[in-house]
């Protein structure tokens, strides 16, 4: 029986393949049976993101939804037949197995328009996966409309080169009977970019979805904790990594690439015990000023404990692999646009008054790091900075990168934290930060969440953090400011009055008094250990 009912399945599925749908005749066919796309994802079981991309043409339907989805589409279709026309619908016809009349002999296509030379062979940047890579906006070198996507050589391009070349052959005009009176033409007006304001608003309107779906989340666990807000709390607390996950499927519903949430990944990326890491340093720093001690027999100095505001959520802003990582020998690997984890040599650091942005090692030598590490390291030693030599670069893993990929995610839970803070509901400011920061720590080796598997992404989101902090510090420092302690990824120590450098203040921007119960005020005393001399 369950033979006959496999093979019954395949061939309706078989049956169903010939009659996929475009996706304008999806997007129909839906709107005519008045069904949101979230009615649609539940009952196919996929977010409703993918509903929106398979109706766009982004991406196509795949196993185990495909096979639900086209029966609802078929379903749908005997319901909501395309409109009777003159020429019959071939792709009513897909659906009704009726035979549509035979086409009228297509029209004259003019010849396409030459293309300059200089654009003539060009390719679209792909990952390692053959997906286009998007990058900065910019307008595309062929027809000049605004694109996200990029040629080989760096220039903004359409995905595929799929555009008109921006100064196409004026198309010669028809002959005219000379009895025929000329008849006025209007001008044609230029053509302006608009697809970048519908785009944003689109965008603005799908945040504001987003944050009343967060608003109901907290809504909802208050009224079921009958105004209990510790019991509340922890039931939001419980359910923040399946909501974060939710979330950032519905951000990435009009991305225009795939991500691979499995890649395979080196040895390097694996933990060998659950009680070992992995082999990636992230650069966390323990620095302490070695000249100031709070022991020291003359503590005059004082100083004021900072600390930085959302430090994960600020740092999802940063280069990530979105492919499956290649190995590199050199720095063959590293570039503008790639990330990954690199194993390096770092120069020897020589200023004991500023934090080594490597971190605190007990031994010396080589150590895998992040792609925000690196960045970090390549600044410091570049013509602007100059205060180090750059690393040696051995070997790296990494892919095509981009620097957007959570920002949605971020902008929005961002929001929603702003509002926690504006209206003091102190539920919805801890279930944010429970999203967030469970998001990145569960990216890794996590019981908790199996819908994606990127320890590369939590490596380099945690030490983007660290870098932030870092040039925080160094901000600092140029002010004039001494830097007496740095720590884990939110935490500066300095001299002197820092509201000249920092505004204070719980935005991401902004800095505020690191309390504790050792230092109840933010701020302590330190003296000198030895002479300036």
């Amino acid at each position: 029986m369950s033979e006959e009912v496999s093979v019954e399945s395949l061939l309706e599925e078989a049956r169903l393949n010939m009659t996929m749908p475009p996706p304008a005749e999806r997007l129909r066919l839906r709107e005519a049976g008045g069904l949101t796309r979230a009615q649609v994802a539940t009952a196919v079981g996929v977010a409703r993101g993918t509903i929106e991309n398979w109706e766009r043409g982004t991406s196509n339907p795949i196993p185990p939804a495909r096979l639900p989805y086209l029966r609802l589409l078929k379903g749908l279709a005997e319901i909501h037949p395309a409109p009777a026309t003159s020429t019959p619908d071939p792709v009513a016809a897909l659906f009704t197995g009726e035979p549509s009349s035979t086409p009228p002999p297509p029209a004259a296509v003019p010849p396409a328009p030459a293309v300059p030379a200089t654009f003539s062979g060009l390719e679209t940047l792909r990952g390692p996966d053959g997906r286009a890579i998007e990058g900065d906006p910019g307008p595309c070198i062929r027809c000049g409309m605004e694109t996200t996507y990029q040629s080989t050589d760096g220039r903004p391009l359409h995905s595929g080169a799929l555009c008109q070349p921006a100064a196409p052959a004026a198309p010669v005009p028809a002959a005219v009977p000379a009895a025929a009176a000329p008849v006025p033409v209007s001008p044609v007006p230029a053509r302006v970019p608009t697809r970048p304001q519908r785009r944003s608003k689109s965008a603005e309107r799908a945040q504001a979805d987003l944050l009343e779906m967060i608003r109901d989340v907290v809504r909802e666990e208050a009224e079921r904790a009958g105004g209990d807000e510790e019991a509340a709390g922890v039931a939001l607390e419980k359910r923040a990594v399946p909501d974060v996950m939710e979330l950032f499927a519905e951000t990435r519903s009009s991305a225009r690439y795939e991500y691979t949430a499995y890649p395979t990944l080196p040895d390097i990326l694996h933990k060998p015990t659950k009680k070992r890491p992995d082999e990636i340093w992230e650069a966390r720093p323990r620095f302490r000023h070695p000249d100031y001690s709070m022991r020291a027999a003359r503590a005059d100095v004082k100083v004021t404990a900072l600390d930085t505001n959302a430090a994960y959520l600020s740092s999802l802003k940063c280069w990530l692999p979105i492919g499956r990582l290649e190995h590199t020998t050199g720095a063959d690997g590293v570039g503008p646009k790639r990330s990954g984890v690199h194993l390096i040599t770092p120069a020897e650091w020589a200023h004991p008054d500023l934090p080594d942005p490597i971190g605190d090692r007990d031994e010396p030598g080589a150590l895998w790091v992040t792609d925000a590490t690196l960045r970090l390291l390549l600044r410091l030693s570049g013509p602007k900075h100059g205060l180090t030599q750059a690393p040696e670069i051995h070997e790296s893993w990494t892919s095509g990168a981009t620097e957007n990929f959570l920002d949605a995610l971020r902008k929005v839970l961002s929001a929603a934290r702003d509002e926690a803070l504006t209206t003091q509901d102190a539920l919805l400011e801890m279930y944010v930060k429970s999203m967030y920061s469970k998001f990145v720590s569960t990216m890794g080796e996590s019981d908790t969440n199996r819908k994606i598997y990127r320890p590369d992404w939590m490596h380099i989101v945690r030490a983007q953090a660290h870098a932030n902090l870092w040039s925080k510090a160094y901000k600092a420092h140029q002010a004039g400011l001494e830097i007496i302690a740095m720590l884990g990824t939110d935490e500066l120590h300095v001299t002197g009055d820092p509201w000249q450098v920092f505004t204070e203040g719980r935005a991401l921007s902004q800095m505020k008094i690191k309390y504790s119960d050792a230092k109840a005020s933010g701020e302590y005393m330190v003296g000198k250990v030895k002479s300036d001399g």
